[in-house]
């Protein structure tokens, strides 16, 4: 069984020791006294006489420092050690728990602008539970039905969603948007006026302790020619700085007709199937030949899956918020989760 090492969750600090009771500080102590104390006799008779106050060489001090030294690096080769607690001279010790990181939430295909209203509302209510236990959240392609960021304005009608990753990320949790077949034109305002990364790529990143690979899913595993060459075409700079140049509500229409999304849910049942069996078995061949991955993580398909092809090696497709309310939570050393919002 393939094991893969994680990344420590212990924490560097976890265990403190108050300044004066360190090993170096009390040796340096001790090393003071010594040159200062003059030992005296323990009586007053005429036999008795103080001892000569010790004076200190340049090789005793030589010696002390370089003890001194030798104690510090054992004392902070000793801190670094998260199962063995700093003792003071009293034998007190003062640590914090070691706990995990918190988990991360993905979810994807939330088509905002076109799924469901209750299903829209919902998913504001997700990311505002999301940002309340989460260390992150990973919104995984095709956020908004369409977004693209024109000369003189941005696509309508997303107000509330902006709003409310806005406040997300302003009460400290990062969001990042991977660009999806509906909303890859994303750019500056995203980026500066909402707060979160975009991404027009895949990536590869350590989520909460699992070497995942992010992509939507687009464009990935067999066949598909023709839509690989339409998009290649929609995502020139030669068309996109053209299509910015349209004013807004125009540009919407256009989009919205192309898109054509609510008659593409209602007739696409097999195709759905085809979509999710291509990129499954995608997904299985990256894991096999990209060892240290311990996840694959996509879109798209608005079919959720989770899939573990080898022992401690998972594919998870987040599925979606048109027919589903499907997402995933990443736990450090713990096995993928594929949840539904409405079961919780």
């Amino acid at each position: 069984m393939r094991t893969t090492p994680k990344p420590s969750t212990r924490d560097p600090d976890s265990f403190r020791i108050q300044r004066n009771s360190t090993l170096a500080g009390t040796v340096k102590l001790v090393l003071m006294e010594v040159s200062r104390a003059a030992p005296s006799g323990s009586g007053s008779g005429p036999n008795t006489r103080a001892l000569p106050v010790p004076q200190p060489t340049k090789a005793t001090e030589s010696t002390a420092a370089h003890l001194l030294v030798k104690c510090q690096d054992l004392s902070l080769f000793l801190r670094r050690i998260p199962i063995i607690p700093l003792l003071g001279v009293d034998g007190s010790r003062s640590f914090r728990p070691v706990t995990k990181t918190k988990p991360v939430y993905v979810a994807s295909d939330v088509h905002y602008g076109a799924a469901p209203p209750s299903h829209q509302e919902a998913f504001l209510g997700w990311l505002e539970h999301a940002a309340s236990v989460a260390s992150g959240i990973i919104l995984n392609g095709d956020l908004f039905d369409f977004w693209f960021e024109y000369q003189w304005g941005t696509t309508r009608g997303n107000e509330p969603l902006l709003g409310q990753i806005r406040s997300v990320v302003d009460s400290g949790i990062p969001i990042t948007l991977m660009g999806g077949n509906h909303d890859w034109w994303g750019g500056r305002y995203l980026r500066e006026e909402v707060g979160i990364e975009f991404l027009d790529h895949p990536v590869t990143r350590d989520l909460a302790g699992h070497c995942t690979r992010v992509a939507h899913g687009d464009g990935l595993g067999t066949g598909d020619i023709g839509y690989r060459a339409f998009r290649a075409i929609l995502r020139s700079p030669h068309a996109r700085f053209a299509f910015s140049m349209l004013p807004v509500r125009i540009g919407d229409r256009i989009a919205k007709r192309v898109s054509n999304t609510k008659d593409r849910w209602d007739n696409q049942g097999a195709d759905q199937v085809n979509r999710s069996n291509t990129l499954e078995a995608w997904a299985v061949e990256t894991l096999k030949y990209n060892r240290e991955l311990d996840l694959v993580l996509l879109g798209h398909t608005h079919q959720p899956l989770l899939r573990e092809p080898e022992p401690g090696r998972w594919y998870v497709n987040s599925g979606d918020w048109v027919f589903h309310q499907s997402y995933v939570i990443l736990k450090e050393g713990e096995p993928p989760q594929l949840l539904d919002w409405r079961k919780r």
